[in-house]
């Protein structure tokens, strides 16, 4: 058990420590475009590969599903509005405004599926709300970091990742993970080069820099976290790993403040764990609510 936790652990933390390198990266020239473009582009190759593979090692076709291309737009268009909001605004609160999904998920299923919102799920989100506002320093009107674009655009991946989420638990669930993977980062490359074609095809920055900046970023983003949640989260659970994905805020906070030297306050470090005592609470709750379902249905 300890070791899927662990595999499980990296995944969420593999994804935190993004946002702060893809920024060395804004600073050594390179655009969130060539970025984001870059990397689900070797992230695609990469997943194909691996896919085919597995395929031809045990004589077996491909499963496809079409409808997962169009949901990975869902999933680049955030991917790229969030690395363009890391242009405007620090690291650490762009992770912040991107965990707006705990309560936008919950809004999304009122909205569309006419799930009433528990009293958990309401309290839950008011404290995410409260606690972003303290870890992003939201209070501070003076504060010269707070971009008003760039709020915009981590808010806008949020809810673009929102429905991400929605799209994926609802199609596609017979599909083995790597051609799932591999079909939403095809879409996502797509809607990302289709935003920024005109940008992309002038590019004179397309050089062995961003093949290695877009390398690693595909690892550590679309590569290795798929594959962590893929044989962790079987083992350990759906309630346990919830939690454990939660670890992507500190890790992003962290990195942040040691790569790139942004300044983490008392009242910041405050907000944030008031936002992870949220979202566990959640998920604990959600859990426990699933794990009575099934023993009633047992029982039945």
């Amino acid at each position: 058990m300890n070791k899927y936790i662990i595999i499980v652990a990296l995944g969420a933390l593999s994804f935190g420590m993004l946002s702060s390198f893809a920024k060395i990266a804004y600073g050594e020239g390179y655009s969130p475009a060539e970025i984001t473009l870059t990397q689900a582009l070797i992230g695609t190759l990469i997943l194909w590969s691996i896919a085919i593979f597995k395929k031809l090692k045990n004589g077996q076709k491909l499963a496809l599903d079409w409808k997962l291309l169009l949901a990975g737009t869902t999933m680049g268009s955030s991917a790229y509005s969030y690395y363009l909001s890391v242009s405007y605004i620090p690291a650490s609160l762009a992770i912040v405004l991107l965990m707006q999904i705990t309560w936008l998920s919950i809004l999304v299923e009122w909205i569309v599926f006419k799930k009433k919102p528990s009293t958990v799920e309401v309290g839950s989100s008011l404290l995410v709300i409260l606690g972003t506002i303290l870890a992003g320093d939201l209070l501070d009107l003076n504060n010269a970091t707070i971009s008003f674009t760039g709020i915009l655009l981590s808010l806008l991946s949020a809810i673009l990742y929102t429905l991400y989420i929605v799209f994926t638990s609802k199609i596609g669930k017979k599909i083995p993970m790597f051609e799932k993977s591999a079909l939403m980062t095809s879409g996502s490359a797509m809607i990302i080069f289709l935003i920024n074609c005109e940008a992309i095809t002038s590019s004179t920055h397309l050089d062995f820099g961003l093949l290695q900046w877009g390398t690693f970023l595909a690892v550590f983003g679309t590569v290795i976290p798929p594959i962590c949640f893929s044989f962790g989260m079987p083992k350990i659970g759906a309630g346990l790993s919830s939690v454990l994905l939660t670890l992507e805020l500190p890790a992003a906070v962290f990195c942040a403040h040691i790569i790139l030297g942004e300044k983490v306050t008392l009242l910041q470090l405050l907000g944030i764990a008031i936002m992870l005592g949220a979202i566990i609470y959640l998920n604990i709750s959600k859990a426990k609510k699933e794990k009575v379902i099934q023993n009633e249905t047992v029982a039945c």
